[in-house]
C-alpha cells in the first residue's frame, strides 16, 4: 500500500459509505441507536476534506489524517473503535518492511483493545478476524469479506449498544462488521487499480 492507493481506498470507501448510509442506519435502527449511517458519512465526508486540502505525500501522513478525522468528527462508538483501528495501523505501518496483513492486524487488536470484543460478539471484529486470517494467506476476496458479514446475523450480540437487545440481536447484520466491509471491499478495489 503506497499513499496513492490509500488516498483511492478512501475516496472508495467514502463513495461506498455515502451510498449505504441510509442502509448502515437501517442495519443500527433495529439494535443500536440509528445514528451509524450518519456518523459514517459525517466522518468520511471529513476524512476527504482533509485528504483534498492538506494532501498528504506518505502513507503515514495519510493514516494520521485519518486517524485524527475518525476520532475528533465522529460520535457514537464508531469514531473511536475505527480511529483506534487507522491508530493501530499507523503505528504498525511505521515499522520497515512490514506486510500489509501486519498492519492491519495492528489495526484489529486497536479496536481490540479499545472495545474488548472477542470473535462471535457480534462486532465489527468478526469481519476484521477472517480478512487479517485472509490476507496472511493471501487468499482475502469480496467474497470473503462478504460471508464475514452475513456471519453476524445469526449471532448475539455480546457488546456494544446491540447487546442490550440480547436475544432480539439475532437475525440482524451488525452494522459496523457491514460498515467494516465497505472499507476492505474499498481497499480490494483501490489495490485493483
Amino acid at each position: 500500500m503506497n499513499v496513492e492507493t490509500g488516498i483511492r481506498w478512501m475516496e472508495l470507501f467514502n463513495e461506498k459509505v455515502q451510498a449505504e448510509k441510509d442502509y448502515l442506519t437501517q442495519l443500527d435502527t433495529p439494535i443500536g441507536d440509528s445514528d451509524h449511517g450518519n456518523n459514517m458519512s459525517r466522518g468520511m465526508t471529513h476524512v476527504i476534506e482533509a485528504i483534498e486540502t492538506q494532501k498528504p505525500d506518505s502513507l503515514e501522513e495519510l493514516l494520521k489524517l485519518i486517524t485524527t478525522n475518525l476520532l475528533s468528527k465522529v460520535g457514537g462508538a464508531s469514531g473511536p473503535l475505527y480511529g483506534s483501528a487507522f491508530m493501530g495501523m499507523l503505528k504498525a505501518q511505521k515499522e520497515d518492511n512490514i506486510p500489509w496483513s501486519a498492519v492491519i492486524k495492528s489495526g484489529l487488536e486497536s479496536i481490540q483493545k479499545r472495545g474488548k470484543a472477542e470473535a462471535f460478539d457480534k462486532t465489527m471484529i468478526d469481519v476484521w478476524i477472517p480478512v487479517v486470517e485472509a490476507l496472511e494467506n493471501n487468499q482475502l476476496t469480496d467474497a470473503v469479506i462478504d460471508q464475514a458479514v452475513e456471519s453476524t446475523k445469526p449471532l448475539k450480540a455480546k457488546k456494544g449498544r446491540a447487546s442490550y437487545v440480547g436475544e432480539r440481536s439475532i437475525g440482524h447484520i451488525d452494522p459496523g462488521a457491514y460498515s467494516s466491509g465497505l472499507l476492505f471491499h474499498a481497499m480490494l478495489e483501490a489495490e485493483a487499480e
